[in-house]
C-alpha cells in the first residue's frame, strides 16, 4: 500500500581514534502499510525470502509428442503428490489446532491431483489441443478459476479460496514440470521475521511458529487460505504490503510486524521499539481477557440473553468454533461435500459427515443449510456431468440456484434430507432452505421432507423426535417482504445479510467498479431486516442474523434494537461480539434502533453507529 520514512532520532557520540571504527549509521525508520490478517505484535530480525519465477513455455506440440507430454505430466503429478505427502507428515510438529486447520487443505490438494476435473482437463488439452504440458496446466487452471469467480453470490470469499486452490496446484505442477526450486525457510534463525513477495498456503505449512515470530508479504488479502493458515498458526501477519519485498532489507535488521494495525516497521526508532514492546504486553492481556469471555454468557447488562453461534464452511474449522465459545453452529454450508468429486456423495457418505460434525458439537445445536448450488459451484464440480448436465445461465445469481435447483432435482434433495435426518440422532439439528422466494417453494420442500421421513420410517431407520425444524433463509427482498406469510410455513428464519444487501441494491460487491455501492447500512436493507424480524416475532418464530452484519460488533446495538436475539458469524468474531453485548442494555438498543430507522441517509446512519455511547471495536483484525 504505502511506505513512510522517519529520519534517525539521533547518533551515538563519535568514538576516539584509538577505538574500533564507528558502527554504520542507523538506517532511517521505514513504515509499510498493508492488510492486517493475523493479530498480534512481533519484534525480531528481518530476513527476506524469494522464489525464482517458474518459466512457462506456451507452445504447440506435434501429435507424435502427445505420449511424451502425457508422461511428463504424470511424472509431475506423482512428484507433486509425494511432496504434499511429505508436507502433511511435517504437520505433527505444529500445534494441534494448526494441524486441524492445515491438514484438510493439503488433503484437498492431494485429491485435486487425482481423477479431478482439473487433471482431466489438462490431459484433454494435451491430447486434443496439442499443447505442451505446462501450457495445458496454465490454461486449464485459469479457465476453472475464472469460472469459479464469475458468478455473484454471498460466498465470494469461498469462491476466491477455491480459485486459489486451483492455481496453487497448477503452480506446483508447473514447478515440477520445469524443475524450478521452491521457497525454503530452513536457513532462517530462531526469532526471525519473514518478509516475502508472496506466500502461498503450502509455503505457510512449512513455517515453524516456534522459530518464525511474524510474517509480512507484498501480495495477499485477509480472506485467502494464506491468511487463514497464518491465523491458525497464531503468527502476527500483514499481507498486501506493497513494496515490502522490493526493499533491500539488511539481513538481521530489526522489524516490527503489527498484525492488528497492518503495519511493518523496519529499523524502528527507540521510541517505536518501546511502543511495540508495550503493545506486545497489551495484546497478551487483551487476548487473555477475550479468552476468559468464552466461559461467560452472552447477556446484556439488563439480563437479555443473546445466542451467539458460528458459521461453518469446512469441517476443519471445528476447533476454531470450540475455542470461540460459540453456542452451536448457526449455518453449516453443506457445499463442501460436493466439491472436487468424481460423483455425487451418496446418503451414507453424507450421513457420516453430518453425524461427525453433530457429534463434535457435543449437544450444541447445528443448523445445516441444504445444498446452495450456484453457477460458480456448478462450474467447479468435478463430477463428469455436474448437477444439471448441459445447463448454463447468463446470470446464475438470478437463475437456478438454492431451493429452485433442489426442487428440480428431487433425487438430490431427498438424499440430502435423508442423510441429515439420520445424522440428527446424534444431537439437535435444524434444516435450512436457501434462496426461498415464495410460499410454493416452502410447501413443496416440506412435502418432500415429509415424504423422506415416511420412507425412512418404512425402512426402519431411527429418527429423532421431534423431527428437525425446517427453516428458510431470508436473503432476497421478495422473501423479506413476504416474511409475514412465509412465517406460517417455515419453522424459523435466518436472515442472510450479505445476499440481502446484494439483491436489494443490485450490487456485486466483488466487482470493483460497483463495490463501493454495496452498503448493509442502506435504509432499504435495514428496513428489509426490520420487516422480516418483526414478522418472525409476531408469529413467534425464531429468527437469527448471519453474515457480516452479525459479525461486526459495531452493528450489534442496532441488531439487538431491531429485535434480533440470535446471531451466527465466523468463529473469530464471537468473542468481540460477546464483549459488545455484555456492555449493552437492551432498552437502550431499542431506542437507538428507533432513531436509526427514522434516518434515510446511510452516511448519517453510519455516523450514529460510530458514535453510539461506549463505542465498540471493529471485527477482529
Amino acid at each position: 500500500m504505502s511506505r513512510t520514512e522517519t529520519p534517525p532520532r539521533g547518533q551515538r557520540p563519535r568514538p576516539r581514534r584509538s577505538q574500533a571504527p564507528p558502527p554504520r549509521r542507523a538506517a532511517p525508520e521505514q513504515i509499510f502499510h498493508g492488510i492486517a490478517v493475523s493479530p498480534g505484535i512481533a519484534i525480531g530480525p528481518a530476513f527476506g525470502t524469494s522464489e525464482p519465477p517458474a518459466e512457462v513455455s506456451h507452445h504447440k506440440i506435434p501429435a507424435a509428442d502427445i505420449e511424451a507430454e502425457g508422461a511428463r505430466l504424470e511424472a509431475a503429478i506423482a512428484q507433486s503428490r509425494k511432496q504434499l505427502g511429505k508436507l502433511r507428515a511435517r504437520l505433527s510438529l505444529l500445534p494441534e489446532d494448526s494441524q486441524a486447520e492445515i491438514a484438510p487443505l493439503i488433503d484437498a490438494y492431494i485429491r485435486m491431483l487425482g481423477p479431478s476435473r482439473l487433471v482431466r482437463g489438462i490431459r484433454r488439452r494435451i491430447t486434443e489441443g496439442l499443447v505442451a504440458a505446462e501450457t495445458a496446466v496454465t490454461e486449464e487452471a485459469d479457465a476453472i478459476a475464472a469460472a469459479i469467480l464469475a458468478t455473484a453470490g454471498d460466498d465470494s470469499t469461498g469462491r476466491r479460496r477455491r480459485a486459489d486452490e486451483v492455481h496453487e496446484i497448477a503452480r506446483r505442477l508447473i514447478r515440477n514440470l520445469t524443475r524450478q526450486p521452491y521457497q525454503s525457510f530452513s536457513s532462517l534463525p530462531d526469532g526471525a521475521v519473514l518478509l516475502a513477495e508472496q506466500l502461498r498456503p503450502a509455503d505457510v505449512a512449512l513455517i515453524d511458529p516456534s522459530r518464525i515470530v511474524g510474517v509480512a508479504a507484498a501480495v495477499g488479502g485477509r480472506e485467502g487460505h494464506t491468511a487463514v493458515l497464518l491465523r491458525a498458526l497464531g503468527l502476527p501477519a500483514v499481507l498486501g504490503a506493497a513494496g515490502i519485498a522490493e526493499e533491500t532489507v539488511r539481513p538481521g535488521a530489526v522489524a516490527i510486524i503489527d498484525g492488528t494495525a497492518g503495519t511493518i516497521t523496519l529499523d524502528p526508532s527507540e521510541e517505536s521499539l518501546a511502543a511495540a514492546r508495550r503493545a506486545v504486553s497489551a495484546f497478551a492481556r487483551e487476548r487473555a481477557r477475550l479468552g476468559r469471555l468464552r466461559r461467560l454468557s452472552a447477556e446484556t447488562i439488563d439480563g437479555q440473553a443473546i445466542e451467539l453461534q458460528a458459521n461453518l464452511e469446512l469441517p476443519r474449522e471445528l476447533p476454531l468454533i470450540a475455542q470461540s465459545g460459540a453456542a452451536g453452529i448457526g449455518l453449516l454450508r453443506s457445499e463442501f461435500l460436493f466439491m472436487n468429486r468424481e460423483d455425487l456423495p451418496d446418503e451414507d457418505a453424507q450421513t457420516d459427515h453430518y453425524r461427525g460434525i453433530v457429534e463434535a458439537m457435543a449437544g450444541d445445536p447445528v443448523t445445516i443449510r441444504v445444498l446452495d448450488w450456484g453457477g460458480e459451484k456448478e462450474a467447479e464440480s468435478s463430477g463428469g456431468e455436474g448437477i444439471l448436465p448441459g445447463f448454463a445461465e447468463a446470470n446464475p445469481a438470478l437463475g437456478m440456484r438454492g431451493i429452485r435447483l433442489l426442487l428440480q432435482r428431487p433425487d438430490l434433495f431427498e438424499t440430502q434430507l435423508a442423510a441429515i435426518l439420520r445424522a440428527a440422532i446424534a444431537g439437535p439439528v435444524r434444516i435450512l432452505l436457501p434462496m426461498v422466494t415464495s410460499l410454493a417453494e416452502v410447501r413443496a420442500a416440506r412435502e418432500t421432507y415429509e415424504r423422506v421421513v415416511r420412507r425412512l420410517r418404512r425402512r426402519g431407520e431411527r429418527l429423532p423426535e421431534p423431527l428437525p425444524p425446517l427453516g428458510i433463509m431470508i436473503e432476497t427482498p421478495g422473501a423479506a417482504l413476504a416474511a409475514d406469510a412465509l412465517a406460517f410455513e417455515a419453522d424459523f428464519f435466518a436472515i442472510g445479510t450479505n445476499d440481502l444487501a446484494m439483491y436489494a441494491l443490485a450490487v456485486d460487491r466483488s466487482a470493483a467498479d460497483v463495490a463501493a455501492l454495496y452498503d448493509p447500512l442502506h435504509p432499504a436493507v435495514l428496513r428489509l431486516v426490520q420487516f422480516a424480524t418483526e414478522a418472525a416475532l409476531r408469529t413467534r418464530r425464531p429468527v437469527s442474523a448471519c453474515g457480516e452484519m452479525a459479525a461486526n460488533p459495531c452493528f450489534t446495538p442496532l441488531l439487538i434494537g431491531l429485535g434480533l436475539r440470535s446471531f451466527s458469524m465466523n468463529a473469530s468474531a464471537v468473542p468481540r461480539v460477546k464483549q459488545a453485548i455484555r456492555a449493552l442494555r437492551a432498552d437502550d438498543c431499542a431506542r437507538f434502533a428507533h432513531r436509526v430507522m427514522e434516518r434515510g441517509d446511510p452516511d448519517e446512519i453510519r455516523a450514529m453507529i460510530d458514535s453510539f455511547p461506549g463505542g465498540f471495536p471493529g471485527p477482529e483484525s
